[in-house]
Order: C-alpha cells, then structure tokens, then sequence
C-alpha cells in the first residue's frame, strides 16, 4: 500500500479485486481542495483501466471520511471568478467520475462525512458508515451551494421530503440514522467499517462484470424512462449477456452447483 505520510491527496492500491482509494488529508479531516479532487478523478480513471480490478472502496485517513470544503483556505484567499469555476468543475468531475465508474464503488464511512464529503459518499454505490458517524449537508447554513449532483443522489435514496430537510435545514445525523433513513446500506462499529466495505466490494467483485455494469447503468437511466424504454432497454442488455462466456459460465456453475468464476468475457 503507497506511504500514508507521503504528500499526495490521494492513496490507492489494489489486492483481491478491489481498488481502495483513500482521502489522504488527515490533518484537514480530508478537506477536499481542487488537487484532491483531481488526483480522485485521476485514481478512479486508473481503477476503471484495471482489468484486475473489478470493485473500488473509497475511505478518508485519519479519524474522518471527508469534512467538506477547507474553509480555512477558503477564509485566507480571495478567489476569482476563474478559480471559483476551476474549483466547481474539479468537484463536480470527481464525484462524476464515481457516479459514472464502469464497476461498482463503495463508500467507507469511517468518521464525519459533511458537505461535499457526504457528496462524494453518495456519488457511490454503496454507502457502509459508522454508527456513530457524524452526516451533514451544510451548504445553505453557510451561503454557499451543494453539488456533486446531490439534487439528484440523495433524493434517489431518501426521497424527496427527506432530502428537502437535510439541505434545507444542515443538521447532523448520525450513521444510524442515515442507515434507517435509508441513506447507507451497512451501519457498524467504526473499527469495522474498512473491513466490511471490503468484505461488499469483495461481493460486487465476484459477479459478472458485463451484467453488473449495464445493471448499474440502467438502474441509473430507468427513472427517467418509460416502462416500454426500460423493456427494451433489458432486452438488449439481456441479448449482449447471452452472448458471453460469462453467461455460459453462469448456467454451467449453476447447473454443477458451484461458485461460477467469471472473467469478463
């Protein structure tokens, strides 16, 4: 695994499947600042190009996931118009590259997820979080404006009354809360949280790649379809699987009774 003192914004290494990518501004609780947000965009490129990787698991180091934008390098500088637009546009390219990876991406919940760090965990798949996780959208207490497409993200997984209260209002919740809210998939102990996102990502990792991609791309693509569209839409999703070793790898693992191992083909 790369030094966790070393310099870089960004961690990444891969074993068994899985790309872990790592927030590595632990004195800043991860503050993001645009050259995270590029070297995020630029590790999950490089995950995406891995053929040996087949799942990522994004974390935070230190005792926090993400706490948002480094507002104390906000509150020292003075941006212009042109900075202010090369910071939204790394934002928004990072949280896009996770929302559009070709295979899945869990996010690793391990300490407070606030502002665009709470963005980036719903730019994922999957969300695994401490219990005692510290959440919040903060953007509209402070005078400022969340992205990442979270107008669309967190609706999808809280519904709309819920997601008009955690912008509109900025409170804290906790891990519990955004597990029965709905928000995140898993919430356990903080000193399980890596393991069990792995132990997920291990999971997605071991299915189809072909069939997990275009069932991501269409659970992302349905809502905004007609039934008919989504129809035809799995019909030829359903057309290209039959026409892989992977599906023929599928029926026979089934018929013998046995895990299928699958290669992507």
């Amino acid at each position: 695994m790369s030094d966790p003192t070393a310099e870089s914004p960004i961690l990444h290494d891969a074993s068994d499947r899985v790309s872990r990518i790592t927030l590595n501004r632990p004195a800043r609780l991860n503050a993001v600042n645009p050259d995270l947000y590029r070297a995020l965009s630029d590790a999950v490129a490089t995950a995406e190009r891995d053929d040996a990787v087949r799942a990522l698991v994004l974390t935070g180091q230190g005792r926090a996931f993400c706490a948002g934008a480094d507002l104390k390098a906000h509150a020292e500088s003075t941006m212009t118009l042109a900075d202010r637009r090369d910071y939204a546009r790394a934002a928004q390219r990072a949280n896009l590259a996770l929302q559009r990876c070709a295979k899945p991406v869990v996010a690793a919940v391990n300490g407070a997820a606030v502002g665009a760090g709470l963005e980036l965990a719903l730019s994922c798949d999957f969300i695994v979080v401490s219990e005692d996780a510290r959440l919040r959208l903060p953007e509209v207490s402070l005078a400022t404006f969340p992205g990442g497409a979270v107008m669309h993200t967190l609706p999808e997984r809280v519904g709309a009354g819920k997601a008009r209260e955690i912008i509109l209002l900025g409170d804290f919740f906790s891990g519990r809360d955004a597990l029965e809210m709905g928000l995140a998939s898993l919430a356990v102990p903080a000193a399980d949280v890596m393991a069990e996102a792995c132990a997920l990502a291990g999971r997605l990792a071991a299915q189809a790649p072909l069939s997990m991609l275009l069932a991501r791309r269409l659970l992302r693509r349905a809502p905004r379809m007609r039934r008919r569209q989504v129809m035809a839409a799995e019909a030829r999703a359903l057309e290209r699987c039959m026409a892989t070793d992977d599906w023929r790898e599928g029926v026979m693992a089934s018929r013998e009774k046995r895990t299928p191992s699958y290669t992507g083909r």
